[in-house]
């Protein structure tokens, strides 16, 4: 790298440092907070619903920006776009390994059952092992192209036996009703959309073959301000605890936000468990460890990557 690029690294740094933080007597202030959500960020969604982190931010201007999948919301956090999101599992693996500096500070407990590998309900393929030589529609780099991957090896096939065919969930969903692809593997709530139409059949869900987790990202900047992340973290398991003990209100909620019906709502929460946001733990790092492993071995990633070096410390340090 030459000097000119490092002076040229280092004033980016400076500028993005300053743009987030208002120095105060000594003690760092949070002026602005920028997160990036997605349709299937449930909790992020009602928090902002509730307005609880602008109750527990007075002072700071939250700006809330939702991205179709996981890999453009991380893309937008290594730009400096965005301070914090959340994705599934595969998203922070494919950022990692192309040199993105995003760091893990928080999970929400596994959803096994939220994602799924579907077909149409007339669809001659019946088992995994069906899907040798089908086109299947996934998004790229998303928790859905990992529990692809642990599909196709479990029916005991080569990833070179699938067609896989790039597409954000929308353009999937409508190439899968339109019979330009066999297979379609989404999670909610496009998994429920599309299960209440009764366009599809689950071929198999996440559960065996994936955890499902959803993570929380931030810039390194964010990820060292312990106190603030703690604060977060609060606000969305006490939003968590609220939605599940008004369900009809956050169901009405959600679905005015997504523009869904509520019975798709009413489908993605019934199979929700209790979602309350944390430290990674050691077990979440050993399986995420294991999505970073089954991407290089394939050689879907550049390179091989240690998970635990994306790791917040202390937040987020199993």
């Amino acid at each position: 790298m030459s000097a000119q690029t490092t002076r040229r690294a280092a004033v980016a740094i400076l500028a993005t440092t300053a743009s987030l933080w208002v120095r105060a007597q000594g003690a760092p202030q949070l002026q602005h907070l920028r997160i990036g959500f997605q349709k299937g960020s449930l909790n992020l969604a009602l928090l902002k619903s509730y307005g609880l982190l602008e109750q527990r931010l007075p002072g700071t201007k939250i700006q809330w920006t939702e991205f179709p999948a996981g890999p453009q919301l991380l893309e937008a956090l290594a730009l400096g776009s965005v301070d914090l999101g959340a994705t599934g599992d595969a998203p922070p693996v494919f950022a990692q390994a192309a040199g993105k500096d995003v760091v893990y500070v928080g999970a929400e407990p596994p959803k096994p059952d939220s994602s799924a590998v579907l077909v149409k309900p007339d669809s001659p393929l019946r088992t995994l092992a069906d899907l040798k030589g089908r086109r299947v529609a996934l998004q790229k780099g998303s928790s859905a192209h990992f529990l692809t991957v642990r599909a196709v090896k479990k029916a005991g096939l080569a990833w070179a036996d699938i067609q896989p065919v790039y597409l954000p969930p929308a353009d999937a969903r409508a190439a899968f009703e339109r019979g330009s692809v066999d297979a379609w593997a989404v999670w909610d709530p496009y998994y429920a959309a599309a299960e209440v139409t009764g366009e599809l059949r689950a071929l198999a869900t996440s559960r065996g073959l994936t955890s499902n987790n959803t993570f929380y990202l931030a810039s390194r900047a964010l990820s060292r301000d312990t106190a603030l992340l703690k604060t977060l973290f609060q606000a969305l398991t006490d939003t968590d605890t609220r939605a599940r003990a008004e369900r009809r209100d956050a169901v009405q909620r959600y679905a005015e936000f997504a523009g869904l019906p509520l019975a798709t709502v009413y489908r993605m929460v019934e199979r929700r468990g209790a979602a309350p946001v944390g430290p990674l733990t050691a077990d979440i790092v050993k399986e995420q460890q294991l999505v970073a492993d089954s991407f290089t071995e394939l050689g879907l990633i550049p390179r091989s990557i240690r998970v635990a070096d994306a790791i917040a410390t202390p937040i987020g340090k199993a």
